[in-house]
């Protein structure tokens, strides 16, 4: 064996060595993400890459592909799980039915507003709901704002639960976002989303609900000029990442891709609040009758049915959901 040989051979064992004991690991992630450039979570999830390099020294790396080029959301929750993809940005409501943990945000009126459903994943409801859902392949190491959906309507301003008896409201094809408008006293109308403004528009539905930046982009408000803060549901995004991925990594490492993450839910829930303010303005300009609905115990104990339901179908969230309602 030569000298030249023998020195690399015992500097490269002498390398391994040494990023075996500090734990590091080298890998090339691949990241899925539906929205668009521009977008407050496109906007995110590059500054979580950015991030991730940085904190890492270069030893983890992350390529991200937005406007859902490697597959629909459904199919890219199943490639994070399976591990054919390391990391995604995804909302909970499609991962509600894989980790019941995740459908509890959908529960109307679970969140008080905003403000508390950030104290409450930032928190332990948040790990709770985590560890449900890491149980089927996705760890959630940060949260994202996805808004908070309102009434509107081209009749009234909702101020209290009887103004929705009898009110025809288009709603998410979902069995608990139907119990809540029938539990109003309201018609349900399940539709795709595609189809709603010609429906407002010919009052095939009477209103709808959603949140400020959906209401201003699609126009809606031009045909049902009363919107009703309700912020009746508040469904989050998640940064996930593939469980056996990140057990792998070391305890540094670990928290290194968790601050990664956080922090860059920081600037996506700022850039999420300055493009809801900024299409809240744009209808409030045009004419828009709004109203904050400051009595929203009344809402809440109207849906006691649609809980009762629920719960008595998953016992096992009653703990999650007593924690979330006394989380001040």
């Amino acid at each position: 064996m030569t000298t030249v040989f023998r020195k690399s051979l015992l500097g490269y064992v002498a390398a391994a060595a040494l990023m075996a004991t500090a734990g590091v690991a080298n890998a090339e992630w691949r990241g899925w993400n539906i929205h668009p450039e521009g977008y407050p979570n496109t906007t995110g999830m590059d500054k979580f890459a950015e991030l991730l390099a940085e904190k890492t020294d270069g030893r983890l790396t992350l390529t991200m592909y937005h406007s859902g080029t490697l597959g629909s959301q459904p199919d890219a929750i199943e490639q994070v799980r399976i591990g054919a993809l390391e990391i995604g940005n995804f909302n909970l409501g499609p991962i509600g039915p894989i980790a019941p943990e995740a459908n509890v945000v959908s529960l109307p009126f679970i969140f008080k507003d905003m403000e508390h459903m950030h104290r409450v994943l930032d928190g332990e409801g948040g790990q709770l709901i985590s560890d449900g859902m890491a149980e089927k392949g996705l760890v959630a190491l940060a949260w994202y704002d996805s808004g908070a959906r309102s009434f509107y309507n081209s009749q009234k301003p909702i101020t209290e639960p009887a103004d929705v008896e009898g009110m025809k409201v288009r709603v998410m094809n979902n069995d608990l976002y139907s119990g809540m408008i029938s539990a109003l006293g309201g018609n349900p109308s399940p539709m795709a989303f595609a189809e709603v403004y010609q429906s407002l528009k010919t009052g095939v539905v009477d209103g709808a609900e959603n949140n400020w930046p959906s209401y201003e982009s699609t126009g809606h408000f031009e045909v049902a000029g009363y919107y009703s803060l309700s912020q009746h549901l508040i469904i989050p995004e998640c940064v996930c990442i593939n469980a056996d991925v990140f057990a792998s990594l070391s305890p540094e490492d670990q928290q290194a891709v968790t601050e990664a993450a956080r922090e860059s839910a920081d600037l996506q829930r700022q850039l999420w609040a300055e493009r809801a303010e900024a299409s809240r303005a744009k209808v409030m300009e045009a004419g828009v009758q709004f109203n904050e609905i400051e009595n929203k115990a009344a809402f809440q104990e109207a849906m006691k049915p649609v809980y009762d339901n629920y719960l008595s179908s998953n016992p096992d969230l009653v703990p999650l959901v007593e924690l979330i309602q006394n989380t001040d």
